[in-house]
């Protein structure tokens, strides 16, 4: 039996690579280039593609036959770190009733002894598949190179790469196979080109994972229930190294949202095979994943059963997808019910700023505000001083509840006028009267939250309504206004290096930040947007944080890093403790705005202030201790010194002399 596929195009390249070697001379197959084996071999990789051109069988045992290219299609020559994993798909019913489709790794190889390389840029695989079934789907994983990787010649790196192919047992193109979630939905959340896992170091998609945590493993460690554990905080487990698991940060980040994840294709990509699955075959493997203290044989938690074929009957994939999302979807309808406009004039005389709040429909139509009072369940107004670098600090701002649990607070100055929230600032604002100058602007933001109950807004003493679960808050677009003394144009924070949309593909859209007895919550919306992009949409930003995350930090003063400009590096990826493993600065940031420096001031740290660029960079690599501190004043910066030390000396940092940071790598230097 020898069948070849019908990828003719790759089949093609691979015969032009191999016609060119026809007639060479030499054991490497050079015509007098060494290491040129006929033809133009890759001699730099910036991006490696591999693609598996041809499986024949040699009495029952597949041939695997894989090529790999640069970006410029030039074959490659010499790969030392490549490897294939194969498995077989089990189609859905087919083990019983009610079971999920099932990949089985039937196969491994990896390292030289496992492969040939034919010199031309394909290489050759001879696997022992074990089981093997010749009606199913035949899956190869095939993976290659990563961090110290190189070719033969020991120079060359290699950048990482993995694939899937799917073949019948003959060959030929599948007919059937199973793909639930793409690697690039991962992607929103886990850098492109960095491993998911520090469990696995060497493994960057999503697909691998899926080809290797197959049925071949205890039920707890295959992927449709691995994946959920992990992603959720319903239970923890250690792995064998010792690492715990609980899934808080990844719980924190998507929120149990099954559509973070479960995306559906656009019509007409065919790619994601079986995408709905996740509410079309609820199986007991999966449920137990977040569901725990069930026990289905024993009928605990859970009526009695002892396999899936009933599962459908009760959990039709309606339903279930209305259990899991019906919340998730009332809560983005009811955000999206109001919004509102905020504005700020300063008195002259009082140098007092006076905010007025205008809510308004879906529709952008004024709403008064009166209408929907016993409703609201906090309106939180924050008026700071220059948004480039904030002096009031986190208690020198003016703040208040001006409306709590449906009550307006006109004791502190808060009133409804003409169907507006109103209200007039009483600390001294320190506003300079320089015209222009950064702390001429005072900048004030909103943040607000209705009660909640059953997909609809309910009174704040509604019995339905619980003040101490915060699950019912529903908070709402936030707004952004600035004020100057003389009325001119206000100073504005840059915000052209981290666009919150970025947060949202990790996030979602409906993010309740700050969402909690403490803080109204809110949601980042166009509202806060005060410049757009080329395109002329408005760019959300996150200044309106620094309302609060102020250089002095916050109630902390500078123990928890809170800065804007160090809380949220901190948040994300601070050491051993980041929210995702090997997050990139591109997740976050459209660009380095190096340039804002200039406009900054002395950030409140640990034990004291440091010039803003090495405040920024303590905010991860603090952990670096001493070697930190003295590498950074040696060029000019001040690390845990006095606030007058640290001010004095923010414009003397000469950092970015040597330091050339870009999003795609932020240790990059001048040479």
């Amino acid at each position: 039996m020898n069948v070849e596929n019908k990828k003719f195009k790759l089949l093609l390249a691979a015969g032009a690579v191999s016609m060119a070697l026809t007639g060479c001379g030499g054991s490497d197959g050079s015509d007098g280039e060494d290491g040129n084996p006929g033809g133009p071999a890759a001699d730099a990789i910036q991006t490696l593609n591999l693609e598996v051109t041809k499986v024949t069988y040699d009495n029952g045992s597949p041939i695997v036959t894989v090529m790999a290219t640069n970006e410029e299609d030039l074959p490659i020559v010499g790969l030392q770190d490549l490897g294939i994993t194969g498995a077989q798909l089990t189609p859905q019913g087919a083990t019983g009733a009610g079971n999920s489709a099932q990949w089985t790794r039937n196969a491994r190889a990896s390292g030289l002894e496992n492969y040939t390389d034919n010199k031309n840029g394909t290489y050759t695989f001879e696997l022992q598949p074990e089981p093997f079934d010749a009606e199913l789907t035949q899956r190869y994983n095939v993976y290659a190179g990563g961090e110290g990787s190189t070719l033969a010649d020991g120079t060359t790196s290699v950048p990482r790469r993995e694939i899937v192919a799917d073949f019948d047992g003959n060959g030929y193109e599948a007919l059937y196979t199973k793909n639930i979630v793409s690697h690039q939905t991962c992607t929103n959340c886990h850098a492109e080109g960095k491993p998911l896992t520090t469990r696995h170091s060497g493994y960057y998609t999503q697909e691998t994972c899926a080809t290797c945590h197959s049925s071949s493993l205890s039920e707890e460690s295959q992927w449709n229930h691995l994946i959920h554990n992990i992603h959720n905080s319903a239970k923890s487990f250690e792995d064998k190294y010792g690492k715990e698991y609980n899934g808080e940060a990844a719980e924190l980040l998507i929120q149990n949202n099954c559509q973070s994840c479960h995306v559906e294709p656009e019509e007409g990509d065919d790619s994601l095979t079986e995408w709905g699955n996740w509410s079309r075959v609820p199986t007991m493997e999966t449920c137990t994943s977040c569901h725990t203290g069930i026990d289905f044989k024993a009928g605990q938690g859970h009526s009695q059963q002892n396999d899936n074929s009933n599962c459908v009957a009760c959990h039709n994939a309606s339903w279930t997808e209305e259990i899991h999302l019906g919340g998730f979807n009332s809560t983005k309808a009811l955000i999206d019910t109001y919004g509102i406009n905020t504005t700020s004039t300063i008195d002259a005389a009082s140098q007092a700023a006076t905010i007025s709040i205008q809510v308004v429909d879906s529709s952008g139509a004024e709403v008064d505000i009166n209408s929907i009072l016993p409703m609201v369940q906090r309106f939180e107004i924050i008026t700071n001083v220059g948004p480039n670098h904030v002096t009031l600090g986190y208690y020198g701002k003016d703040s208040i509840n001006a409306i709590e649990n449906g009550i307006v607070d006109t004791a502190n100055g808060a009133a409804i006028e003409d169907g507006k929230l109103v209200y007039t600032t009483s600390k001294d604002l320190k506003l300079n009267p320089e015209v222009g100058a950064d702390n001429e602007t005072a900048f004030t933001f909103v943040g607000w939250a209705m009660c909640s109950a059953n997909g609809e807004f309910v009174k704040c003493d509604d019995p339905e309504f619980d003040r101490a679960d915060t699950d019912k808050y529903t908070a709402m677009k936030a707004d952004l206004a600035f004020a100057t003394l003389s009325g001119e144009a206000p100073s504005m924070r840059h915000v052209n290096s981290v666009n919150f949309d970025s947060c949202a593909s990790c996030h979602s859209d409906e993010f309740e930040v700050h969402k909690g007895s403490h803080h109204a919550g809110f949601v980042m919306s166009d509202q806060v947007a005060h410049t757009n992009d080329e395109n002329g949409l408005p760019i959300i930003g996150v200044d309106a944080c620094a309302s609060c995350h102020t250089p002095d930090g916050t109630y902390a003063a500078g123990k928890n890093l809170g800065a804007i400009e160090m809380k949220l590096h901190k948040v994300h990826s601070h050491g051993d403790y980041g929210a995702i493993v090997n997050l990139n600065c591109s997740q976050c940031h459209t660009q380095f705005n190096t340039d804002a420096f200039a406009a900054k001031g002395a950030l409140a740290t640990d034990e004291g202030y440091t010039t803003p660029i090495a405040a920024t960079c303590y905010s991860c690599h603090s952990y670096s201790g001493d070697k930190f501190k003295s590498h950074v004043e040696s060029q000019g910066a001040k690390v845990n010194a006095s606030f007058e030390e640290a001010n004095d000396a923010a414009q003397l940092e000469t950092c970015f002399f040597c330091h050339n940071p870009a999003i795609s790598d932020h240790t990059q230097v001048k040479m």
